[in-house]
C-alpha cells in the first residue's frame, strides 16, 4: 500500500483501499453506460425521434441548449469503446438499447439495421471477454408512442413487450443478462411531475400512473425473456436512497418516512408481492394509478437480480404544503460532487444491508454508482480527478463491508465509462472514468480509470 492508500476524510483516515481478491473470483467488474447518452447517429439506419430529442429541441429544456444526436459518437466508434474497456480489466459490461432505432410506428417488423447494430456491438463485447449486461429500457422512449400517450397510456406496456421480444430473440442466443428498466422512478417523477426530464410533463397522476405501467411493463417482460433466452437471468434497475430525518422531531421522521413510501417503497413493495403501500395510497388520494385485475401478480414475476444505483442519501424535512407528500429534501452538507450531492460511501452499504434485509431479493448488482467532476486536461494531457479516484476507493471500501457481512452482492458497475450527454445538463457535466473532447471525439483515461485498471489488476 502506498500512502495515497490511506484516505483522508473529515472524520479521521479512511480504511484501506479494498483489493480485488476482497470481492471473491466470480465477482463481476464492469462499467456502465446508455444509448442515448453515448451513441450518437440521431438520425443514420433507420433511427426515430426519441421524446429526447423533441424534449432537447425545446427552447431552455437542456442546459447549454445541446442534445445527444452527436454524443460520444459511439456508434460508430464503438470498437474503440470497448478496446478501452478490456484495457482496464472490466469483464462486465452494461448497455441500453435504443427502442426508436428497432421500431418505427408504423406497425411493421423490427428495423433490420438497429438490430445488426446491437447485435455487431454484442460480438465486440464478447471477443473482447466483455459479459453483456442488456438494459431494454434507460428512458429513450419513441416520440411516436409518447404522441400516443406515452407510458400514461396501457397500450404502451404492449409496445415495450414487442420491443422486448424483438431484442431478445435476435441476441438472446448471446446475451443472458437482462435489465427490464433502469431507474422507473425518474422515468415517472423526474419526466412526467417534475418536467425536468423528458418528456417534461407536471401531472402527478399522470406521473403515478406512468410508474405503474412501467412496472407492469417490467412484471410482463420477465416471463418473456426467459422464454426466448436460454439460461436468462432477468432484473430490474432501481435508484434508491438511504434516507435521513432534518432532526429527530417526530414531524420531521414522519416526513421521511412518508418520503420513503414513495420514493422506496412505491417500487420495491410492488415487485416483492407486497402491493403498493397503503399508507402512500391513502396520501395520493385521487392522484392514484389505475390498476387493474392481475397487475399486481404480473408486476410481482420472480426476478434473478436487483438492480441497485446508488449515488446519495437524501435529508427529508418536513414542509406542509410543499409537494404532494408536504415533504422537501434538504442541500448537502459536508462533501460533495461538482452537481451538490453528498459523498456518503456508508450510505452504499447501509442501503444494500436494507433492501437485503426487507425483501431478501437474491442477488443484488451495484448497477450505478458515480460522480461528477469539473474535470480538466491538463497541458500534459492528463485527467488528474483525484477526487472521483477517492470516491470510487471509499465506495468500494464500503461495498467491500457489505459483501464481508454477507448481503448477496456479486458485481459492481461504476458509471460511467465515457463522459456523456448528461441529460438536462446537456455536456456541462462529466462522469466518465474516460475523458470526452466532444469537438475531436478524443478518449483519455482519467486518473480515476488508471485506478480502476490497477485495481482490476490485483487479483
Amino acid at each position: 500500500m502506498t500512502n495515497d492508500d490511506l484516505l483522508q476524510g473529515a472524520a479521521g483516515p479512511e480504511p484501506h483501499a479494498p483489493r480485488r481478491a476482497n470481492f471473491g473470483a466470480d465477482f463481476l467488474w464492469g462499467c456502465a453506460t446508455s444509448s442515448y447518452q453515448i451513441e450518437g447517429a440521431g438520425a443514420e439506419d433507420g433511427r426515430v425521434e426519441s421524446i429526447w430529442d423533441r424534449f432537447a429541441a425545446t427552447p431552455g429544456a437542456i442546459r447549454d441548449g445541446s442534445s445527444g444526436h452527436v454524443a460520444c459518437d459511439h456508434y460508430h466508434r464503438w470498437p474503440e469503446d470497448l478496446d478501452i474497456g478490456r484495457d482496464l480489466g472490466l469483464n462486465a459490461y452494461r448497455f441500453s438499447i435504443a427502442w426508436p432505432r428497432i421500431f418505427d410506428g408504423t406497425g411493421g417488423r423490427p428495423n433490420e439495421k438497429g438490430l445488426d447494430f446491437y447485435s455487431r456491438l454484442v460480438d465486440g463485447m464478447l471477443e473482447r471477454g466483455l459479459q453483456p449486461w442488456a438494459t431494454l429500457y434507460h428512458w429513450d422512449l419513441p416520440q411516436w408512442l409518447q404522441d400516443r400517450g406515452g407510458w400514461a397510456a396501457r397500450t404502451t406496456v404492449d409496445a415495450f413487450l414487442d420491443f422486448a421480444d424483438a431484442m431478445t430473440r435476435r441476441l438472446g442466443d448471446r446475451v443472458s443478462h437482462w435489465i427490464t428498466h433502469n431507474e422507473p422512478w425518474c422515468t415517472a417523477i423526474l419526466g412526467n411531475y417534475e418536467g425536468w426530464h423528458a418528456p417534461g410533463l407536471t401531472d402527478f397522476g399522470t406521473a403515478l400512473q406512468v410508474a405503474h405501467h412501467v412496472l407492469l411493463s417490467h412484471g410482463k417482460a420477465v416471463p418473456l425473456v426467459r422464454a426466448n433466452v436460454p439460461d436468462a437471468k432477468v432484473g430490474i434497475a432501481l435508484s434508491l436512497h438511504p434516507l435521513r430525518p432534518a432532526s429527530t422531531s417526530p414531524r420531521d421522521v414522519a416526513a421521511m418516512e412518508r418520503h420513503d413510501g414513495l420514493r422506496y417503497r412505491w417500487f420495491l413493495d410492488p415487485l416483492y408481492g407486497r402491493g403498493y403501500p397503503a399508507a402512500t395510497l391513502a396520501q395520493v388520494g385521487d392522484a392514484a394509478p389505475v390498476v387493474l385485475p392481475g397487475d399486481m401478480d404480473a408486476i410481482a414475476a420472480p426476478t434473478d437480480f436487483l438492480g441497485v444505483n446508488y449515488y446519495f442519501p437524501e435529508t427529508v424535512a418536513d414542509a406542509p404544503g410543499h409537494g404532494p407528500l408536504g415533504t422537501r429534501l434538504l442541500p448537502a452538507e459536508g462533501e460533495t460532487t461538482a452537481l451538490g450531492w453528498p459523498v456518503a460511501p456508508q450510505g452504499l452499504a447501509e442501503l444494500l444491508a436494507r433492501v437485503d434485509r426487507d425483501y431478501r431479493p437474491g442477488p443484488m448488482y451495484v448497477t450505478e454508482n458515480g460522480a461528477c467532476y469539473d474535470d480538466v486536461v491538463g497541458a500534459d494531457g492528463a485527467v488528474r480527478d483525484t477526487q472521483r479516484r477517492r470516491y470510487l476507493m471509499r465506495h468500494l471500501a464500503a461495498l467491500r463491508q457489505a459483501v464481508a457481512d454477507g448481503v448477496p452482492v456479486k458485481g459492481y458497475f461504476a458509471w460511467s465509462l465515457l463522459d456523456n450527454f448528461e441529460w438536462s445538463e446537456g455536456y456541462l457535466r462529466r462522469f466518465g472514468l474516460v475523458h470526452v473532447d466532444y469537438a475531436t471525439q478524443q478518449r483519455r483515461l482519467k486518473d480515476s480509470a488508471k485506478w480502476y485498471r490497477a485495481f482490476l489488476g490485483h487479483d
